[in-house]
């Protein structure tokens, strides 16, 4: 249970300042769109590119002042900390190595925390960003978009309520193929996220393989014990992983295979989960966001469609069925529940645990973990690593 005393945002909508997501960047415009879904969120502040005429350029297109423009985080927590009409929170939606040094700057400043993933580069760090905001009785989020789909909720929900009976194993893929070629010279996404210096130890299960342990994890409940891995580099010059291979025992004595490639070819984005149960199966797939397939034994498979009633409430959904939701709502989803929760906190009620219910730093720190013992697996020639 977190508490507050921070008086509520002046009509009931936050602030917030965005690091990183400057022209050109994917993910910046998407948390910009979708944190503005519901009217909850009001972007006020930015720090968007290394580059302050960027910065500049940015802030103008998006309608902001343009003293609330800076040259870098540590600039922007600083002053946005000072102001009467400081920003609530910000968002880190800049590459892997700015994280850490950006959250920490934010939540020292007293400033509440939605950072993109993996949430740092080392455990070490992970750990001290949460002991921070805990200290201060900060909220902090780190973004792992696919767990606001609601068939995803849909599928925790039946999991955790034992429909499929207990977990046996988890099967866990998410090929792509946009890095067959080496493009790093000429798309600044595949620049950043092969230079180890930028990503971290991983690209390719740093990238993608965390979501598929995240939405195990989100989906089951289970905590993995010791891991099994093996990195391939393809394309000549690279340092970082293109394509991953895991297998995992949970604490639980189930099983896993997780599968991340961004060299796959004829594959876009196609996040796929599945569970197998003493009592049944389901099955996601993120391309296919809208139905969750679930078998029990000796039973013909179902097709559950979002937006129906006969789903549990935490599927709940914005459109009727038949009008798809994806991955802007998903993220949108999570940005809701966040806004919701730190308008209550500024109220200066305590929250429940459902009303904290979006990713957290024990996500974020779970994700590191898997990483580095991922590489540390396939360093060792693909030896069994504890967690």
């Amino acid at each position: 249970m977190i508490e507050s005393s921070k008086l509520s945002s002046s009509q009931g909508v936050l602030r917030y300042g965005m690091v990183g997501g400057g022209a050109g960047a994917f993910i910046g415009d998407v948390h910009r769109k979708t944190a503005a879904f519901d009217g909850k969120c009001a972007l006020a502040a930015g720090a968007f590119s290394r580059d302050f005429d960027v910065t500049k350029q940015t802030g103008i297109e998006l309608g902001l002042d343009e003293d609330r423009l800076y040259p870098d985080f540590a600039a922007m927590a600083e002053k946005e900390a000072a102001r009467e009409d400081g920003i609530d929170f910000a968002v880190i939606a800049a590459p892997n190595y700015i994280h850490f040094e950006a959250a920490k700057a934010f939540l020292e400043s007293g400033i509440h925390v939605v950072c993109e993933k993996p949430f740092t580069f080392t455990l070490e760090q992970a750990i001290d960003l949460k002991r921070i905001a805990e200290n201060k009785g900060l909220l902090l989020c780190v973004m792992y978009s696919y767990s606001g789909y609601p068939m995803l909720r849909q599928a925790r929900a039946m999991a955790r309520a034992g429909e499929i009976g207990e977990v046996l194993m988890v099967m866990g893929e998410y090929p792509q193929d946009w890095l067959i070629e080496v493009i790093e010279g000429e798309q600044r996404q595949a620049a950043w996220r092969t230079d180890q210096a930028m990503a971290g130890v991983s690209n390719c299960t740093g990238d993608i393989g965390s979501h598929i342990e995240n939405t195990a994890a989100f989906v089951t409940g289970l905590k993995i014990k010791r891991l099994l891995a093996r990195l391939d580099i393809v394309g000549q010059g690279r340092t970082l992983d293109t394509n991953s291979a895991v297998l995992l025992e949970y604490e639980s004595g189930a099983t896993g295979m997780y599968w991340s490639s961004q060299v796959a070819i004829g594959n876009d984005n196609a996040l796929t989960l599945r569970v197998y149960g003493t009592k049944g199966s389901i099955e996601w797939e993120q391309e296919y966001p809208n139905v969750l397939r679930f078998t029990r034994a000796g039973e013909p498979t179902r097709t559950l469609n979002r937006g129906h009633g006969y789903l549990h409430p935490a599927a709940a959904s914005r459109l009727p069925s038949g009008h798809s939701e994806g991955y802007h709502e998903a993220f949108a989803n999570i940005y809701s529940r966040f806004a919701d929760a730190l308008l209550k906190l500024q109220s200066g009620e305590a929250l429940t645990a459902e009303e904290l219910d979006f990713p957290n730093a024990d996500d974020g720190i779970e994700g590191v973990k898997f990483i580095h013992a991922c590489v540390e697996s396939s360093k060792k020639d693909s030896q069994w690593v504890e967690l």
